[in-house]
């Protein structure tokens, strides 16, 4: 499978990863561990070797069932994490409520100082089963730390060996532009999809201009893509997307009517469509992979299906000229 540089910082990186939030569960309406765990093994065997995970996602569960699939393979992955997302604090920047997978209520806060940040990665490491992180990012900016603060701290897990290299996520041109007068920025992950472009305004130039990668994140619109997702969709309990605006009846509707126009060219390529949606987002300037979750071994599968086609640049030119007819009702 291709490989790609992750910015400036020398890892190679599969141009689809596996995205690890929906196998913790949590605001995904749950998930099965032997399928979760079954999964990851599949990506090894379809040459998806980097998987992105986060405290937060199933608090720390997501984290112990990558870790479990990779013991004793750890060198053939590359593994990121986060920080910055706290469920366990008064500290920090409010950011919303939620419930554990038992119903308790939590407060998720934005917290980042610099102890914080330091027991966070002893955490990580530790439910992981490994003794270094590839990439470690800031899952959210915290308005209550110092910038520099924070990324004085990921130096100084540089420095101690723990992470390889330092990446954030959800920042803006403004933020990283002051996280890199401090640290060498290996990437921003970001989310973008065909209904999700805003980035592509400023943070794109930004990043390519300054070797920064660019993590795509749910570039299916958290199986909006799909084509799978229809009006009367049965979602589980817990499940979140319901309250999005993506997922708007009226948004739906049109999304599928987008999507009718492309399926052609997905069975012209005798692809699926979501293959088609994941290699249009990987081949998009500026995107240096796309994260997919897969909560069976058949959608990793289905993920790295998207690796065996290319589009030219008349089909690209066709599809991007569909999504600007695209008129979502994204208003709050």
């Amino acid at each position: 499978m291709e490989k790609r540089y992750l910015g400036n910082s020398g890892i190679e990186v599969s141009p689809i990863g596996f995205g690890a939030w929906a196998i913790g569960g949590w605001q995904w309406g749950g998930a099965d561990r032997r399928d979760a765990l079954n999964a990851l093994h599949a990506c090894l065997d379809l040459g998806i070797t980097t998987i992105d995970t986060a405290p937060v996602y199933g608090f720390g569960y997501s984290e112990k069932l990558v870790g479990e699939a990779i013991k004793g393979k750890r060198e053939k992955f590359q593994i990121l994490t986060k920080f910055g997302l706290r469920w366990d604090t008064d500290r920090g920047e409010y950011f919303f409520n939620t419930e554990d997978e038992k119903g308790n209520a939590l407060e998720i806060r934005k917290y980042a100082s610099r102890h914080s940040i330091m027991r966070e990665c002893d955490e990580s490491l530790k439910r992981l089963g490994i003794d270094y992180i590839d990439l470690y990012q800031i899952h959210w900016p915290d308005k209550t730390t110092p910038i520099a603060e924070s990324m004085e701290a990921v130096i100084r897990l540089m420095e101690q060996g723990k992470i390889r290299a330092a990446g954030v996520s959800n920042y803006s041109v403004e933020q990283m532009l002051e996280a890199s007068g401090t640290v060498s920025l290996a990437s921003n992950q970001l989310p973008y999809s065909m209904v999700r472009r805003d980035i592509e305004k400023d943070i794109v130039p930004w990043c390519t201009d300054n070797n920064c990668a660019i993590i795509a994140y749910s570039p299916l619109q958290r199986g909006l893509l799909s084509g799978k997702i229809t009006p009367d969709y049965p979602f589980n309990p817990g499940d979140s997307r319901p309250e999005t605006p993506y997922f708007r009846i009226n948004n739906i509707i049109r999304t599928n009517i987008f999507l009718d126009k492309i399926k052609p060219l997905a069975l012209e390529k005798n692809i699926k469509l979501s293959q088609l949606v994941l290699q249009w987002t990987i081949s998009q300037p500026g995107i240096t992979l796309a994260l997919s979750g897969g909560r069976n071994p058949a959608q990793v599968k289905e993920n790295a299906g998207a690796l065996a086609v290319s589009l030219t640049g008349e089909e690209m030119t066709f599809i991007n000229n569909e999504i600007d007819k695209l008129n979502l009702d994204l208003q709050p």
